[in-house]
């Protein structure tokens, strides 16, 4: 410790503080375990053990900055480098700009504490997971009694900032789920979800929708899109402008897109086996026998293109070979780069749920709603609490944040099967390892060109995790990576001109995405460009386009987006 500080006057105290405050910040660490919100519970850590060498540049670090901390604030101290802190109420308050500081600061030691820790990766990765839920749950700017902002909007507003909050608070509660935007200016069907179409087959599981043609003629060979079934398909047909589907009608491809089943109670026993046979085959057949297409190309969107990917193995085993091409945007085949998910998983986790829902029973909605938020705390979570309920405000209308709370239900069997098979033992990888319908899976007879996008900045699908795909797959293979997330990256029309997205000219796909990215072109604006280019390589000669939804049995049972995208979970 260095005594020698310079100290303004009347710090003593402040020292002593700090003094204390270290010796419990490291008593506190040893505790740390992240069951935080609804996030699977994470095994307690063992007792804990510091580099001796980094605890002391920590603490001595630690001393330091408080030391210029407080000399600062006798000068008045700076507003925050970081946007929670930014506003001008922080700036002219300076008990809550002093506040501020010193919780960036604690924030700080506490990941220095957690890189310090002598365990394995994987303990140190939940150790800042840890840390970083702390984080975010206890900066000052989520308490009214610390938010200089707040307390500003709330006596320019004579109270009635606090006021709009508690009824903020108040609504959510009602509904089950924070409010990320005004969820009163949406309907599905209405202003989401809108692309003319019809219902042309359901079962229990799922509904086909067909799409009305935009243009006079359409390629021979149709056009299939999976979504994940732990959402509504309408990410892909938001608005008009961002619409992946309108795009693909607008291309000239006879789109049909597989909207899912909300499952309640009668689906609390469906399997993984039979969203493959009963669900994905399905709709792959039913599109051939209503286009009399011999082939047709499929897309399927994370969890959804995990289970194309699945459906194409079992196909393959059985011989057949119906899709021509296949789409698979941010998905995983290859589960051994999962990001932060890895965290939770570990055996005695996968056997507990296994145990609870494994023989039926529903994973509801709003819990996996959760779970994702807390990816990242600070813009999904806190960022609402503190506007919703300390400010009064009313988010703004965002037609992805309304999606976003549309959250589904997973049937108990189904998430037991592709939590141990994929996440934990990542079985699809290993040929013949996972039986599905029966069939030993083997991605490496799915050989068929393929499309492979990733997100670089994305938290559900980590870049790599998307690339690694490329090692399974063993036909023609093209990989692109956009900018943005999971869901921004992807949904980024070509009109609006933004983002970036990347690619090798020379087609190379070396081993790990880090060799591949280093021979890779930026080029501006959306990948969804190069993507049409390459379906329409795909997709065989223009035909006269149909004039009536479906053929035969299959006929016209009602509008789109129908009825099973509007049960609510």
């Amino acid at each position: 410790m260095n005594s020698e500080a310079p100290w303004g006057p009347g710090a003593q105290p402040f020292q002593q503080m700090l003094g204390d405050g270290w010796a419990k910040a490291m008593q506190a660490f040893q505790q740390f375990a992240p069951p935080i919100g609804s996030l699977p519970a994470a095994p307690s850590l063992p007792q804990l053990s510091f580099d001796a060498d980094k605890l002391q540049q920590l603490q001595q670090q630690y001393l330091n900055d408080a030391t210029e901390l407080w000399n600062a604030s006798l000068r008045g101290t700076p507003p925050a480098a970081d946007r929670r802190f930014s506003g001008d109420a922080w700036a002219h308050n300076p008990l809550a700009s002093f506040t501020a500081a010193i919780y960036l600061l604690n924030s700080r030691t506490l990941n220095g504490l957690a890189d310090a820790v002598q365990s394995d990766d994987k303990t140190r990765a939940r150790l800042r997971f840890a840390v970083e839920q702390w984080a975010a749950a206890t900066a000052p700017s989520n308490y009214l009694a610390f938010n200089a902002e707040a307390q500003k909007k709330a006596l320019e507003s004579k109270g009635e900032s606090i006021a709009k909050g508690l009824q903020n608070l108040v609504h959510d509660l009602q509904q089950g789920h924070m409010s990320q935007t005004d969820e009163s200016l949406f309907e599905v069907g209405r202003n989401v979800a809108t692309t003319e179409g019809a219902i042309v087959f359901e079962n229990e599981l799922f509904q086909l929708i067909e799409y009305k043609p935009l243009t006079a003629k359409v390629h021979e060979r149709p056009f299939l899109l999976i979504p994940p079934c732990i959402n509504k398909f309408y990410i892909l047909d938001l608005q008009p402008e961002n619409s992946l589907i309108r795009y693909a009608v607008e291309q000239g491809h006879r789109t049909f897109v597989v909207s899912w089943r909300n499952p309640d109670e009668s689906l609390s026993h469906k399997t993984w086996d039979d969203y493959i046979e009963d669900a994905a085959i399905l709709a792959i057949h039913t599109v051939q026998a209503i286009t009399g297409a011999p082939t047709i190309n499929a897309l399927g969107f994370c969890v959804g293109g995990t289970i194309l990917g699945t459906a194409l193995a079992v196909l393959a085993a059985r011989g057949e070979k119906p899709v021509e091409s296949a789409t698979f945007l941010t998905t995983f085949l290859d589960f051994s780069d999962t990001g932060v998910l890895d965290l939770f998983i570990d055996e005695a986790f996968v056997k507990f749920r296994e145990m609870q829902m494994g023989q039926g029973g529903l994973l509801k909605g709003q819990e996996l709603a959760s779970t994702f938020s807390f990816l990242r705390p600070n813009d999904l979570v806190w960022n609402y609490v503190v506007g919703n309920y300390l400010k009064g405000e009313t988010p703004p209308p965002f037609d992805l944040l309304y999606w976003n709370a549309d959250s589904t239900n997973l049937p108990g069997p189904f998430y037991a099967w592709y939590l141990r098979n994929t996440y934990f033992e990542n079985n699809l990888v290993k040929p013949g390892k996972a039986l599905v319908c029966g069939e030993a899976v083997d991605l490496g007879q799915v050989d068929i060109p393929v499309y492979l996008y990733g997100s670089r900045e994305d938290h559900i699908v980590p870049i790599g995790g998307a690339y690694a795909s490329t090692r399974h797959l063993p036909g023609k293979k093209r990989f692109v990576m956009g900018a943005s997330g999971h869901i921004a990256g992807v949904i980024n029309p070509p009109a609006k001109n933004k983002r970036s997205h990347w690619i090798r000219a020379d087609g190379k796909l070396p081993p790990t995405q880090a060799e591949w990215l280093a021979g890779a072109q930026e080029h501006p604006g959306s990948w969804w460009t190069d993507w049409s280019q390459w379906l329409k390589g795909h997709a065989g000669k223009l035909v006269p386009a149909p004039k009536t939804y479906g053929k035969g049995r299959y006929k016209a049972i009602e509008p789109a987006p129908g009825r099973y995208v509007k049960q609510k979970a």
